[in-house]
């Protein structure tokens, strides 16, 4: 399907010559003299080599057809990231590369947003907050006043993060997927 390139977005995929294209960086510059441009930073699917495109804003572009649906994670081994589509039980298989460090926030059974196109995964969208246990942390410092620092910690998946002084080992707490930041104590 063909689209201005004016219209593209962040995390569109292109199609390219034949090869698929995720778009990183879309910017719309208008100079004061002449055509206004649409630059593009994207990163190849199959190999991740990244490149910067600039097209006139009424140039047409191929928009690759992505299906996001909603995917159980299953498991992970030597073929990849096992996922299940929920609505009639066929299984995916995600590389390495694509989950990336996404994959210290996978939990057996977890709803997951897959992108796929003609029935390869391309794309991986975890829930924004996964409740995860402190395995380790430092003891509680008296004098600490719970709002002016706070202290390293050792997640159940293995991830380092900061949290408040008052929170104790085997504690469960909400993280954020995206940095492994904080953010309150999970409620039971």
């Amino acid at each position: 399907m063909k689209v201005a390139a004016s219209s593209l977005r962040k995390g569109n995929v292109v199609d390219m010559e034949g090869k698929l294209y995720v778009v990183l960086k879309s910017e719309n510059i208008h100079p004061g003299k002449g055509t206004p441009v649409t630059q593009l930073d994207m990163r190849r699917i199959s190999d991740g080599v990244k490149v910067s495109e600039r097209y006139r804003t009424t140039e047409q572009v191929e928009r690759a057809f992505v299906d996001e649906r909603d995917y159980t994670f299953l498991y992970q081994d030597a073929e990849g990231f096992h996922f299940m589509n929920p609505e009639n039980y066929e299984q995916l298989v995600a590389s390495a590369e694509l989950v990336g460090d996404s994959a210290a926030y996978l939990q057996e059974g977890m709803a997951v947003a897959l992108l796929t196109h003609e029935g390869v995964a391309i794309g991986l969208e975890l829930p924004a907050r996964v409740v995860l246990e402190i395995v380790e942390t430092e003891p509680v410092t008296k004098g600490q006043t719970a709002s002016s620092s706070y202290k390293p910690a050792m997640l159940s998946n293995g991830v380092r993060t900061m949290i408040p002084p008052y929170i104790t080992a085997g504690t469960k707490i909400v993280v954020m997927t995206e940095d492994g930041s904080y953010v309150e104590r999970a409620k039971d």
